[in-house]
């Protein structure tokens, strides 16, 4: 899990795309909790890939804090 400490809501989840820890957790609060529809509406993932286990472990963490 990402120690929230840690983060901010401007750090950039993907390089290639530029896409920010906030763009996904806005996506996700607006129901889009798949890396295909994320990708699709941010570029991310599409690049070289290297960000798609960030995205993941983000869209982890989001679902946790729900529990």
């Amino acid at each position: 899990m990402v120690d929230d400490s840690q983060t901010r809501p401007d750090d950039i989840i993907c390089d290639c795309s530029g896409t920010t820890r906030a763009k996904i957790e806005s996506l996700f609060e607006q129901g889009i909790i798949d890396i295909d529809t994320i990708s699709r509406k941010t570029g991310a993932v599409s690049g070289c890939g290297s960000c798609e286990w960030d995205i993941e472990a983000l869209l982890d963490e989001l679902v946790q804090r729900l529990s």
